[in-house]
């Protein structure tokens, strides 16, 4: 068994997706451990004890499991790329958790790409808008990163694939095999032919909605910058600009209508500090680097980010990475308790929040670990968590 098989099999298996990129992380500690030893191993891994043990059983069938994966990959026309692997993008390498398998149709490519996201409830003026934005990037030579959900994502995707030369990529919130959203097949083939469709989510994924702002950070992540058209005031189109922040990335906002809905999200990112996006012209001047085919370096914005729906100014983040709170309702269940528990701006190790809500520590570890996949909390050294 060798380290890419195991990699492909964990992802595959039925491991939390939490879990999962914290062992693919760190394979070295644990692929020869044993069940005796996983109860001490499982803390200072930062996984749940019951996740460990998965992996562990799952560890001896990880041959036959990633030859099957293959298989079927191979049948959708699609191969499996993992994080040990050349063809993997580096820049995905600057998350905190990066996904440690994609499945891949298409070719990624290494050039510039800018995000380019918003709502699915599209507007005339969003439509016009993103067609003018995204079709002037992909005649520059740049490649249009977006969701490949309906209305905005999808005519980002439509507008670079009208230029000859232009290069998309989709990324999915589900398995490759899914047609999602449905009746999306042909556009699916078109992208994959003019660049790539990309998921972290294995065979047979079904569509759910935890994923998709899992999905929105490798959106962040794969672009040099992040272009939201139209979003209210809660929407997933802010949780990429928050990503892409948070990476070091810069943020456009198009500004719209103070009377629309779907202009509240977007002038909200202007007035907290994000890059007016007039013309095409504003991206691209911004991007000397990319025009000359060079990566953007990861650096941390020189600019106020915007703050999460409900979040106080604060100053840019440092290069680290550390997630920030989500434009989305606050989680609930355990994952809730977990949360409000956690005081902002105090670090907690998991024992006292353990206390502090009366559940056991494995239980509380994997709540946090789902917290920080999602953006809501991030993890320090020792291990100890902070809002």
């Amino acid at each position: 068994m060798d380290e890419r098989e195991l990699l492909i099999a964990l992802n595959a298996g039925a491991i939390s997706r939490a879990a999962l990129c914290r062992l693919a992380a760190d394979t070295a500690r644990w692929r020869v451990a044993d069940e005796h030893t996983a109860d001490s191993l499982a803390p200072r891994l930062g996984v749940p004890r019951e996740q460990l043990r998965r992996a562990l059983k799952l560890r001896p069938r990880a041959p036959e499991i990633a030859a099957r994966e293959l298989e079927r990959a191979a049948r959708q026309d699609c191969r499996i790329i993992t994080r040990i692997d050349a063809e993997y993008p580096r820049r995905l390498c600057d998350l905190a958790l990066p996904p440690p398998v994609l499945y891949c149709r298409g070719r990624l490519g290494d050039g510039p790409a800018i995000a380019v996201v918003g709502s699915r409830k599209m507007s005339p003026y969003g439509r016009e808008a993103t067609e003018l934005f995204a079709a002037r990037l992909a005649a520059a030579g740049i490649t249009v990163v977006s969701g490949f959900a309906r209305g905005i994502d999808s005519a980002a995707h439509r507008a670079a694939l009208t230029i000859a030369d232009g290069r998309t990529v989709a990324v999915l919130g589900c398995g490759i095999d899914v047609e999602y959203p449905r009746g999306s097949t042909r556009l699916a083939a078109e992208v994959a032919g003019h660049g790539a469709v990309i998921t972290e989510f294995p065979l047979g994924c079904r569509p759910l909605p935890w994923q998709f702002p899992i999905r929105n950070r490798v959106i962040a992540a794969l672009a040099a910058g992040t272009l939201v058209v139209e979003a209210a005031q809660k929407s997933g189109s802010l949780i990429t600009a928050h990503h892409a922040l948070e990476l070091g990335r810069d943020v456009y906002a198009v500004p719209g209508r103070i009377f629309d809905e779907l202009s509240l999200g977007t002038n909200a990112l202007m007035a907290d500090g994000a890059l007016v996006a007039r013309c095409p012209e504003d991206i691209l001047d911004s991007l000397p680097l990319a025009l000359q085919g060079e990566l953007f370096p990861t650096r941390p914005s020189a600019r106020k980010r915007p703050a999460a729906q409900g979040e106080p100014d604060q100053a840019p983040p440092d290069p680290g990475g550390a997630p920030s709170a989500p434009a989305e309702p606050a989680p609930t269940g355990v994952a809730g308790q977990v949360f409000e528990a956690l005081p902002a701006g105090r670090e907690q190790t998991a024992e006292d929040i353990a206390g502090r809500v009366g559940l056991p520590v494995d239980q509380v570890l994997g709540s946090l670990l789902e917290l920080e996949l999602g953006g809501w909390v991030r993890r320090e050294p020792g291990p100890v968590y902070v809002r």
